[in-house]
C-alpha cells in the first residue's frame, strides 16, 4: 500500500502551477507505476486547480471505500487511516491554495477599477 493519492497529487499540482523538476516528476511517476488507473490517473493528468479538486475528491471517495471494506485487524489499517488523514488535509491545502488563487485575480480586478477610477479614459 502506498500514498498514491499524494503521488498524484504532487503531479498534479506541479502541472498546473507550472513548478518542480524533472527527476521529482520522474520519481512520483515511479512511485505510481501501476496505480495510473480512475481517479489517480485523473489526479496526476490534472491540469487546473479545479481539475486537481474535482479528482482528488474522488480519489478519497475511493479511499474511504478502501478502508470501509478493510478489517480493522489487517496490519494495513493503520496506515490506510493515517494515508486518509494526509489526503484530508491535502484536500484542504489544495482548496486554500484555490481560494487564494482567486483572491489574487480578484486583486488584480480591483487594481485595474482603481487605476481607471484614478485616471479616467475616455473611450
Amino acid at each position: 500500500m502506498s500514498c498514491d493519492e499524494l503521488e498524484a497529487l504532487r503531479l498534479g499540482v506541479m502541472t498546473a502551477l507550472g513548478i518542480g523538476d524533472e527527476s521529482t516528476r520522474k520519481h512520483a511517476e515511479q512511485e505510481l507505476e501501476g496505480s495510473l488507473e480512475g481517479p489517480i490517473a485523473a489526479l496526476a493528468a490534472a491540469e487546473t486547480l479545479p481539475e486537481i479538486e474535482r479528482h482528488l475528491d474522488a480519489a478519497l471517495v475511493e479511499l474511504e471505500e478502501e478502508i470501509a471494506a478493510m478489517d480493522p485487524e489487517d496490519p494495513e489499517y493503520d496506515y490506510a487511516r493515517g494515508r486518509l488523514v494526509a489526503v484530508r488535509d491535502a484536500e484542504r491545502a489544495v482548496h486554500r491554495l484555490t481560494e487564494q488563487a482567486e483572491s489574487v485575480l480578484d486583486g488584480f480586478g480591483e487594481a485595474h477599477h482603481h487605476l481607471h477610477e484614478a485616471f479616467p479614459v475616455d473611450a
